[in-house]
């Protein structure tokens, strides 16, 4: 079984890896310049022509593109293409606001199939497995971004999108699938499903998940790879961006390769926009090098990461990011302390406590609060009431040690938190203004 998909790719020295990124840079650039007003206004208005482009080091010189720009300019207006080189659109939900609308070309699907058939192989898969793709299918990227992965691979696609969680039980057991790829909360809530139903990870033939789509930590893998018995894989990807692969986790598991043949990424200061060295934390931003139906220059992805160039044992080269470790723009702040879900869903694994949990913020007269709801296991729900008090008071205290922060704790019924079959949603924020 190969270690690489795109062996030649996965393992270039930098040397090559630079000229390549710097030839594709080039063209992009003269593409986004011929056939997007959008970038050929910002362009001139630096006094910029595609020519000034020359090299990687060059990307400074570029305007940052936002997620708003895309919202503006809804549905089409950053297409590279005419219409009838599309041949698919993806979008986002559209929670807080307007939907980013995707488009594809032939050559850009064929791309993304081979990020995620990297990612597959990362993860241990080949072509004789059965990947069973637990994603939404339709305009979520996560479904067909896998599927179509798998294929290229010459592996067999089991697409069984979302929900109806018993039968993806009866699906997994009998048809003998041995890649899970889905949200890592659904990983979850397929393991406490089995667990409940008395069937044994044993009893399937999994070995590995590749779980994205939201914030995981390192906890939490854990509680996965206990529950079904598998080797849980981060894949990381925004379908502005192209969608899930754009970088991947190997074996090693300590960061996740960026597809940097395709994907230049950057570590900048979110707030002034300052390029900061590898290793130094701060927002990742994007450029597309290979996309033909919408090309981004410099896009933010508002996800806060670290950048490594550190040899890895698995042999690639391509350069890693670690998981995210929140964002800019659903941080939460309160009375001044920077707050990520993440920090609170660490310290609740650290305690042997349910990851299922609900951060509600409020503000009294001019004084945030945050409530921290936390699911009680059911051997917990028949404990005596002072032995809950004790419960709450250790999560309170570790959370104080953690985030700085005096939080009130609230211990709620077995499965009174909704799960979900998609993105986990834990932050219910009502402050007003």
């Amino acid at each position: 079984m190969s270690r690489y998909f795109s062996p030649e790719i996965e393992t270039a020295d930098r040397g090559r890896m630079l000229t390549l990124q710097g030839q594709r840079l080039r063209a992009t650039v003269r593409h986004c310049y011929d056939n997007v007003p959008f970038y050929r206004e910002k362009l001139r208005k630096l006094g910029l022509e595609p020519g000034d482009i020359k090299t990687v080091d060059d990307l400074v010189k570029l305007p940052f593109t936002y997620k708003q720009d895309l919202r503006d300019h809804y549905p089409y207006g950053l297409f590279a293409v005419p219409k009838n080189k599309v041949v698919r659109i993806h979008a986002s939900s559209g929670t807080t606001g307007k939907m980013t609308v995707v488009g594809y070309t032939q050559r850009d699907l064929d791309d993304w199939a081979e990020d995620t058939a990297r990612a597959i192989v990362a993860a241990g898969g080949s072509r004789e497995d059965y990947i069973h793709v637990s994603y939404g299918y339709g305009l979520f990227t996560g479904g067909l971004g896998l599927h179509y992965g798998a294929e290229r691979l010459g592996a067999t696609s089991i697409p069984v999108s979302s929900g109806n969680t018993r039968r993806q039980i009866d699906v997994l057991r009998d048809f003998g699938s041995n890649i899970l790829c889905c949200t890592p909360s659904y990983a979850m809530y397929i393991g406490e499903t089995m667990a409940e139903l008395g069937i044994s990870p044993d009893s399937l033939n999994l070995r590995a998940g590749i779980l994205g789509a939201e914030p995981w930590s390192d906890e939490m893998r854990k509680e996965i790879e206990g529950l079904l018995g598998i080797k849980a894989y981060d894949i990381y990807g925004l379908s502005e961006i192209m969608g899930p692969g754009v970088a991947f986790e190997c074996e090693a598991q300590s960061g996740m390769h960026i597809n940097e043949d395709k994907y230049i990424p950057e570590i900048i200061d979110p707030d002034t926009g300052e390029v900061l060295p590898d290793g130094r934390q701060g927002e990742l931003v994007f450029t597309c090098i290979t996309k033909e139906a919408l090309p981004l220059l410099r896009y933010r992805t508002r996800d806060i990461a670290v950048l490594s160039r550190e040899e890895c044992s698995c042999g690639r080269t391509l350069i890693k990011m670690s998981k995210p470790m929140g964002r800019t723009d659903d941080m939460l702040i309160i009375r001044g302390v920077n707050v990520f879900p993440s920090q609170i869903e660490t310290v609740l694994l650290e305690l042997g406590l349910s990851p299922n949990y609900l951060l509600v913020v409020d503000r009294e007269g001019s004084l945030d609060t945050l409530e921290v709801r936390v699911e009680m296991t059911p051997e917990m729900f028949t404990d005596a009431v002072k032995g809950l008090e004790k419960i709450e008071k250790r999560i309170r205290s570790a959370l104080l040690s953690t985030l700085g922060l005096a939080a009130t704790v609230k211990l709620v019924e077995p499965k009174s938190i909704a799960r979900s079959e998609g993105k986990a949603k834990r932050i219910l924020d009502n402050r007003k203004g």
